[in-house]
């Protein structure tokens, strides 16, 4: 495992009675990055966070954080980690301080050091209005919110959040990834589990696509667009005279009359655009417009595994 690996895992298998969840997965993720795990119900992704977390066993395979085996040597691990699963952790009963002291007194924090820790995480995470508050009253956005402040307690350098941002609006979405940025610039290291591709397209450094137990892809967000055909330049132009012109300089075109618009097939990339570019000028065809489309997230989840992603 090199010094800049947070996350080592190969080989990692793990069944429930006859079905197998996980049929070998290996990735690795270098410390201070995000990396997402990207996925339908189903695919496994909350398994490979518990047994992160040690909190499952696997049947086979190694597993190493920051260098430390989660089966062998599983209070280091721990000692290291947050987790902020798909359940949330915070006692809706107790106050928002009275959740993030009792996570201090969890790890063993004197209560001067507890006590300033927590007020300074309520703060950063903009709850110090609610702190005297019963959890239950409190928002989802607000719940998340303090349910990662809990996780920061214990100033772990690995987190894992588990489908973080399900069931929120859009604004405590936002506000939740402007926090793992802040988070990941300090050096953490998070693995995310996610349903959104917008969210892994947002926040991950790479992103493994997981279907059948297995990672069928892996990648930046714009390599793995890269791997899906439709990609297109569309060009606008200003009379139905020059379209129907550009239409028999480019191959297999696809035009647009209502718009003035000509999509041509192609990469979506610079190279595409340049080749486009060139043949509209040797052509002497004047282009009023131009945009530049490549795959998203959808397209490739969809065309590596066969299926949609749920809204």
């Amino acid at each position: 495992m090199g010094r800049g690996t947070a996350i080592a895992v190969t080989g990692l298998r793990r069944s429930y009675g006859e079905h197998e969840v996980l049929a070998g997965i290996d990735l690795a993720v270098p410390r201070g990055t995000v990396y997402a795990l990207l996925g339908p119900n189903g695919a496994g992704k909350t398994t490979i966070v518990s047994i992160l977390a040690t909190l499952l066993r696997p049947d086979a395979g190694t597993v190493r954080v920051l260098g430390h085996d989660v089966v062998g040597e599983a209070g280091e691990v721990r000692a290291a980690i947050g987790v902020t699963g798909q359940v949330s952790a915070v006692d809706g009963l107790l106050t928002g301080t009275e959740n993030m002291r009792l996570m201090a007194a969890l790890h063993h924090l004197d209560r001067a050091e507890g006590a300033a820790r927590c007020a300074a995480l309520l703060a950063r995470l903009d709850l110090t209005d609610a702190a005297d508050r019963p959890a239950s009253t409190y928002s989802g956005g607000m719940r998340r919110r303090l349910d990662l402040a809990m996780t920061l307690v214990g100033d772990p350098q690995v987190i894992f959040l588990d489908e973080p941002t399900t069931g929120l609006d859009p604004r405590s979405r936002r506000a939740l990834w402007a926090i793992v940025r802040e988070l990941v610039a300090r050096g953490v290291t998070i693995l995310l589990t996610t349903q959104y591709l917008e969210e892994a397209d947002q926040l991950a450094d790479r992103i493994g696509v997981l279907d059948g137990g297995r990672i069928v892809a892996e990648g930046t967000a714009d390599e793995l667009k890269r791997r899906v055909p439709g990609g297109h330049v569309r060009l606008r132009f200003a009379t139905a005279e020059e379209l129907a012109r550009a239409a028999t300089v480019f191959p297999t075109p696809h035009a647009d009359p209502e718009n003035l618009t000509l999509d041509v097939p192609g990469g979506g990339d610079v190279t595409a655009l340049r080749a486009v570019l060139d043949r509209a000028d040797r052509a002497g065809l004047p282009i009023a417009d131009l945009t530049l489309h490549t795959p998203d997230l959808d397209d490739v989840f969809l065309a590596l595994t066969g299926q949609e992603i749920p809204a």
